[in-house]
């Protein structure tokens, strides 16, 4: 971190954290509606919370473990009434409850200098002790200054989601609680678990156990930036998950309100298991491997009988696995349509299905593994090359290739996630010079920028606007072989795009939010998380 910088930020967290004085709240996403009053309430080791209800209880114990975790006490919990000095959990007033934007995700937080009441059903109590919590100081002594106010909030978006691809690099289990952890803090609710591409495939499949065997593991990656000619580190790579360390992880994000999003990719970014089970490939006597560079390969599944078997069981034993996403991602992009183009099997099929080219192909390949999710009780998500020779019926689109897709998809009446590369793409450098940052994607995509970002495309109307879900950041990490390489990556834009798909946008200010963020990379030292520390407004 430059010690300039450093310094400066520091210097206005200290300020920021003192908002007991200057009556200022730093909290990340801002909310809907804060409005600030006279005085405030003291919060001290003697505070009591109140907690009539099962749900209520269970709110009290969430904020207990996180005071026991970050302060190392707990308040007393009662459901008894009281006269001072107490927090309370309750379900929203009839007059909140009415035309607030109260979903089973708003929440209603009003401080007074007697008590703090919390309102909202389990999971907006949860936001809302994601909200209370960036209240505290970080060192909590004997009591600290909460502002007297309200607030009351919910989010522009019900799809706030962050990326992870572990096929290019495995990432311990550890460090994916904890990237769950840090979306829980800042309100997102789905995490989109790339597990499986050309580089390896990460997940346990009982059925086919080749594909762990031979699947996860390549010898080497290419050293250094992308290049044609290819010079390997010598470094062997492996890992993936088993299927109980997968239960484990859904429920730990499940306990956060966040649905984990399971990606296969298919049709193609297919190597690592034909690699292991090369008769589901279009080429016999083919040297399918696990790829070691970066790119597009022309090693697709082919669209047979016994392949779709193959990938029903794979997503048989997958839907089993993550019983709360609404979700599978089947991937479909960038699938290369020269095996296909060389399979006479393939051509015949065209011929039978009446497809006139292999966009076609695809579009039969996805409809076909749509109607199989579909009958599982999940729903599809793709990248938007699905859209190439005719959209499966139920499909959500996610939006990668800018807002085309998503204009497309959304008129057709379509739910869409956009995840443009020119705002979401967080593999993209995010420093000014290039030269002072790790190695890895040459597009710039700086912290501003992504704040910028308005998952809305101008060009629909208002009935077509609701099929605009929401959006994400997605974090490919090719050049990110470590969890301290994928958080210098991520952060702090994962906290702009947090306040993307929450807040409003009339109520977005970057300097602001940059005046609030001070605080938060205080808050992330202390966690432990690494960041790019983003250079001074205007630069």
């Amino acid at each position: 971190m430059n010690r300039v910088f450093a310094i400066i930020a520091v210097s206005l967290s200290f300020a920021s954290l003192c908002f007991t004085q200057t009556n200022v709240i730093n909290i990340i996403p801002k909310p809907m509606n804060l409005m600030s009053k006279v005085g405030s309430f003291t919060m001290s080791r003697q505070t009591t919370i109140v907690a009539r209800t099962a749900r209520d209880r269970r709110s009290a114990v969430e904020l207990n473990s996180w005071l026991r975790a970050n302060h190392g006490f707990t308040l007393k919990v009662t459901g008894r009434p009281q006269n001072k000095n107490y927090i309370e959990f309750a379900s929203p007033t009839q007059a909140l409850d009415h035309g607030s934007g109260f979903t089973g995700v708003g929440y209603g937080m009003f401080v007074s200098p007697n008590h703090i009441r919390i309102e909202g059903y389990e999971r907006g109590h949860l936001y809302a002790i994601q909200s209370f919590v960036q209240l505290l100081p970080l060192e909590f002594k004997e009591w600290a200054e909460i502002p007297a106010g309200s607030i009351v909030d919910s989010p522009r978006f019900p799809y706030r989601g962050m990326h992870l691809d572990v096929a290019r690099h495995f990432q311990p289990v550890e460090f994916i609680k904890k990237f769950i952890d840090l979306m829980s803090q800042y309100k997102f609710n789905y995490f989109h678990w790339h597990l499986t591409d050309d580089q390896g495939w990460r997940i346990e499949i009982k059925k086919y156990p080749r594909l762990t065997e031979v699947g996860s593991k390549r010898p080497e990656t290419h050293l250094g930036a992308y290049t044609t000619t290819f010079k390997g580190d010598g470094i062997p790579v492996e890992g993936f998950y088993t299927q109980e360390q997968v239960k484990d992880v859904v429920a730990y994000a499940k306990a956060r309100y966040i649905a984990v999003v399971p990606e296969i990719e298919m049709p193609g970014h297919a190597s690592a298991a034909l690699a292991a089970y090369p008769e589901f490939g279009c080429k016999e006597n083919y040297n399918y491997k696990v790829q070691m560079t970066w790119g597009i390969f022309p090693e697709v599944f082919c669209p047979t009988d016994a392949t779709f078997k193959f990938l029903e069981d794979v997503l048989d034993e997958t839907i089993k696995l993550f019983p709360d996403s609404p979700y599978i991602h089947i991937g479909g992009d960038e699938v290369l349509k020269i095996h296909w183009k060389e399979s006479a099997f393939v051509q015949e099929l065209m011929k039978r299905e009446k497809l006139k080219d292999e966009h076609e192909v695809q579009s039969y390949f996805i409809r076909r593994m749509e109607r199989f999710v579909n009958s599982r009780g999940k729903k599809i998500i793709g990248w938007d090359e699905i859209l190439e020779g005719g959209v499966a019926p139920n499909a959500t689109i996610m939006s990668w290739r800018g807002n085309k897709g998503a204009i497309e998809a959304a008129k057709s009446k379509h739910d869409v996630i956009m995840t443009p590369t020119d705002y979401s793409y967080f593999d993209y450098r995010q420093g000014i010079d290039a030269a002072k940052e790790p190695v890895g994607q040459s597009a710039f995509l700086p912290l501003e920028k992504v704040y910028s970002f308005d998952p809305m495309p101008k060009e629909l109307n208002e009935t077509e606007a609701k099929y605009i879900l929401g959006g994400q950041g997605n974090v490919w990490i090719e050049y990110m072989k470590t969890p301290a390489a994928v958080e210098y990556m991520v952060f702090p834009r994962m906290l702009a795009m947090a306040e993307v798909l929450w807040s409003q946008p009339e109520n977005k200010d970057y300097a602001d939010f940059r005046r609030r963020l001070a605080s938060h990379l205080v808050r992330l030292d202390k966690q432990d998380v690494k960041y790019h520390n983003p250079e001074p407004i205007g630069q």
